[in-house]
């Protein structure tokens, strides 16, 4: 009898019907907390509705304010600025200069540097420009306010011209590949220690090309690398051509001697027929048994067309170095 009692009882405790129990048991307590959350967030959204609807007759004061704010604007003087930005070029919206002005700007650029017969002189080549850009720069205005009637430039173009030549020049330049080295004047100072060595071979971030670089600006020269310069960014010019007469004085037997050296000294990159994006600092060393050029002074009509990002002018210094 004892056994029967014991059986049933194990029966009716069976593993099933544990895991249901256990089951409903834990649907209730997931349906009570959320019905417990659902109400929390019910109540507060509601109370966030009351707590933001305003009367009658704050919304008449707002709209009082906003009606004496428009009253109080300065018209008169908004209207004053607007006519002085239009008197001094002044546009807060960037002029996009088309493609024809750019080439004509870069022709123009290149025919006074040429003209100027001052090549390692970059003084000279800067005050040329200059003389060229404020000269072309008053031809335009001119133009604009109807006071010369005697101009080479079409008067379509004289707005976008005068924009060009005036406040966005900086950016004009950069877009067209027009870089000037800046001469750094090193003044002596005779205050060194008697029996102090002096230093006369050190290499100097950004001091004035020596002869024997032989630098030509707005030039590429095509060749074998000796160093990539990818991957070997100099400071300047000076630093990367003394790079080539230090490899090729300390060149093995069996290795070529850097006789070119070629530099991008534009912020915004320089552009060679190959398939790499040419960076700011690259210092590229070759070598080549007959040195040609593959760019001088402007990228090629067709080149262009295949990039159009490059500019008119190239940007790329280079020099061809006796070894």
């Amino acid at each position: 009898m004892a056994r029967a009692e014991w059986w049933g009882s194990a029966k009716w405790f069976s593993y099933k019907r544990t895991t249901i129990i256990v089951c409903s048991i834990n649907i209730f307590v997931a349906l009570y907390v959320l019905h417990s959350y659902t109400s929390a967030y019910m109540y507060t959204r509601s109370d966030t509705h009351r707590a933001f609807r305003y009367t009658p007759d704050q919304v008449r004061k707002m709209e009082e304010s906003n009606r004496i704010r428009k009253q109080l604007e300065p018209l008169q003087l908004i209207e004053v600025i607007k006519g002085l930005k239009e008197d001094f070029f002044i546009d807060e919206k960037v002029v996009h200069v088309p493609h024809q002005i750019k080439q004509m700007i870069a022709d123009e650029i290149l025919a006074t540097l040429k003209g100027v017969n001052a090549r390692d002189n970059a003084p000279v080549q800067q005050d040329a420009v200059q003389s060229w850009r404020q000269k072309k720069l008053k031809e335009a205005r001119e133009l604009v306010n109807r006071k010369t009637s005697n101009s080479t430039i079409a008067l379509e173009e004289a707005s976008v011209l005068a924009q060009a030549l005036g406040v966005d020049w900086a950016e004009l330049s950069e877009e067209i590949g027009l870089w000037i080295p800046v001469a750094i004047i090193n003044e002596e100072h005779h205050d060194k220690p008697v029996g102090e060595d002096e230093f006369d071979n050190e290499i100097i971030a950004g001091k004035w090309l020596p002869p024997e670089c032989k630098v030509e600006f707005h030039t590429d020269y095509g060749g074998d690398a000796v160093r990539w310069g990818l991957t070997h960014p100099k400071e300047s010019a000076f630093e990367c051509c003394m790079a080539c007469l230090n490899q090729a004085k300390h060149a093995g037997p069996n290795d070529k001697r850097c006789n070119i050296w070629v530099y991008c000294p534009s912020e915004m990159g320089c552009y060679s027929p190959d398939i790499y994006q040419h960076k700011h600092q690259e210092c590229w060393l070759k070598y080549a048994e007959n040195p040609t050029m593959t760019f001088k002074d402007r990228y090629s009509e067709s080149y262009r067309n295949a990039h159009p990002n490059a500019p008119s002018v190239v940007p790329w210094m280079s020099g061809v170095v006796s070894v």
